[in-house]
């Protein structure tokens, strides 16, 4: 059986029924629990509330509850932290090998045409000169025509 005994602070059985200047500041009405007639549910924010249901979650809860928060926050930002390396890893390889293969894979093309355009010039130069010296450049073009199977005769422009 359990027996109540009460005990009373020493401030009081030393000085009982005084009243401090410091009493006053003190008051039930201060306290955590108190029932605020200004309260206003409409602009409370979510947040808020979420921050008032601390109570109602028992503590091993909680305790779960952050340590799992914590956990998918530090996996996503090992995620994130790896696929911006690989990202700038790529990205930079990509320009290094990248640019300069662009570059002769460019000049590579220039060259040809410059092959094919000097071999067009000496077909040209070859299908003008062709002959005797007694034709004129327009019996060249228009014998050239004619080999070709094109209808059709070259005349001087003068």
């Amino acid at each position: 059986m359990v027996t109540l005994t009460e005990v009373e602070d020493e401030h009081f059985q030393e000085h009982p029924g005084a009243q401090y200047e410091d009493d006053e500041d003190y008051t039930d009405t201060e306290s955590e629990i108190s029932n605020d007639s200004d309260f206003d549910a409409e602009n409370e924010t979510f947040a808020e509330r979420l921050y008032a249901l601390r109570d109602i979650v028992p503590p091993q809860t909680r305790s779960w509850i952050s340590d799992s928060v914590s956990t998918v926050g530090s996996r996503a930002w090992s995620i994130f932290s790896f696929g911006s390396k690989a990202t700038w890893v790529i990205t930079t390889s990509a320009l290094f090998i990248g640019v300069p293969f662009a570059l002769s894979y460019n000049e590579d093309l220039q060259y040809a045409a410059m092959e094919q355009e000097y071999s067009m010039r000496q077909q040209g130069g070859d299908m003008l000169t062709a002959g005797g010296e007694e034709q004129s450049t327009a019996d060249k073009v228009t014998a050239a025509l004619a080999a070709e199977g094109q209808s059709g005769q070259a005349k001087p422009a003068l």
